[in-house]
């Protein structure tokens, strides 16, 4: 794709200059394709994930009651997909955020039961942690980072887990929920108040004074409720960034996940209304189901392209707060029209367990209210406009 040209009156916030024409006006290239590299990773999740984590294989998991897809994962692993955005000196591919954005939306277009946040948890490790030490095990994926930021009815940067200075370095305690694949993980990012602003911390999830009680789930990702009870923690960074530079990629990480739950429902959902007749036709010709199809499709796209703004401006380390608000509103809000859409056109067949389409309806109810849905986030872009910061 050749880049676009654009001009602009005043320049727009969110490119860099580039030159001026004959008129004055400022010109900028645009330019929406993905670098080589990142296509290899998009190209490489989608196969590896096309043919592991199949409708048949979630059949077999959930008939041996397996709640992970230990092989999905040790191939993301293998290829080099899971450390792909870590630090090469740390064995990673030293990409972009960007770049595990791609492979999470290939997670949730076949919705593998793969502990996806762990990457995006692993990244904050390196970069808050002290010199940026790496922890062994992170870019291959036998160690496992969960991040522990959700407490109902709190906003997650502003947590009531309290961190207690010590002589020697930090303890907490406190509660949090919903702790992604919490039976998994081997350490736990968890903000905290300190007292005098919040902090985000490193716990190892084997200290005696961790309590983990698994939490059931309507999507059948294993989350968890986390008791900490005055648990020696390591403080990542010395002020409130690090907690705000979690919440900010975990939620574009959820709204990345959510354009390939919603992408791939509505490709069900096309093929099924192309193939399944009534009154003698394909019910894809009928101008009410034509109409539905459409409105499913561009809310699709809108999560798309606001998912990838977000996803590219933390990318590139451009401010990036009301992007990921109104990204994560489109993939819960939009994200649930489209699940509804697709059900509905469905019939029974969309609530049968034998077809795959009810998978993707309760990832996306679950995307939708993991780390606030479309009324917190327009909570937070009402904030932003106020403040004049949007």
């Amino acid at each position: 794709m050749q880049p676009r040209f654009f001009e602009w009156k005043t320049e727009p916030s969110f490119l860099p200059k580039y030159a001026l024409n004959t008129e004055g006006c400022h010109t900028w290239p645009v330019d929406f394709s993905l670098s080589e590299q990142e296509q290899a990773v998009a190209d490489l999740s989608n196969q590896i994930l096309g043919d592991l984590s199949t409708p048949e294989r979630h059949k077999q998991l959930e008939a041996d009651g397996a709640a992970h897809d230990q092989q999905a994962w040790k191939a993301l692993s293998d290829a080099g997909l899971v450390g792909v955005s870590l630090p090469e000196d740390c064995g990673g591919g030293g990409l972009g955020f960007l770049a595990t954005c791609l492979m999470l939306e290939e997670i949730g277009r076949t919705t593998a039961r793969v502990p996806f946040l762990a990457p995006v948890a692993a990244m904050a490790v390196v970069e808050f942690s002290p010199d940026h030490r790496c922890l062994e095990g992170m870019a291959d994926g036998s160690v496992l980072v969960s991040p522990a930021l959700v407490e109902p009815g709190r906003d997650p940067e502003d947590p009531s887990v309290a961190a207690a200075a010590t002589g020697d370095g930090w303890t907490l305690s406190g509660t949090k929920e919903m702790v992604p694949f919490a039976d998994q993980a081997d350490c736990l990012l968890v903000t905290a108040s300190t007292g005098k602003g919040v902090g985000l911390f490193l716990v190892d999830k084997a200290a005696s004074q961790v309590e983990v009680v698994l939490q059931e789930t309507t999507s059948g990702l294993v989350e968890g409720k986390v008791v900490l009870s005055d648990v020696p923690a390591e403080r990542l960074g010395t002020d409130a960034a690090p907690v705000e530079w979690l919440v900010q990629r975990c939620t574009a990480a959820l709204s990345a996940v959510a354009v390939g739950v919603v992408s791939e429902a509505l490709r069900i959902t096309a093929a099924y209304a192309s193939e399944r007749e009534q009154f003698g036709r394909p019910i894809a010709t009928f101008q009410a189901v034509g109409q539905r199809v459409g409105d499913a499709y561009i809310d699709t796209e809108a999560i798309r392209l606001t998912a990838l703004q977000a996803c590219w401006r933390l990318d590139q380390g451009l401010e990036a707060s009301t992007e990921v608000a109104v990204a994560k509103y489109w993939a819960a809000d939009g994200g649930q029209r489209v699940a509804n859409a697709a059900q509905h056109l469905h019939g029974g067949m969309g609530v049968d367990r034998d077809y795959p389409l009810w998978r993707y309806y309760v990832w996306a109810k679950h995307l939708e209210l993991s780390l606030g849905g479309s009324t917190a986030q327009l909570l937070r872009i009402g904030d932003a406009l106020a403040a004049g910061t949007a």
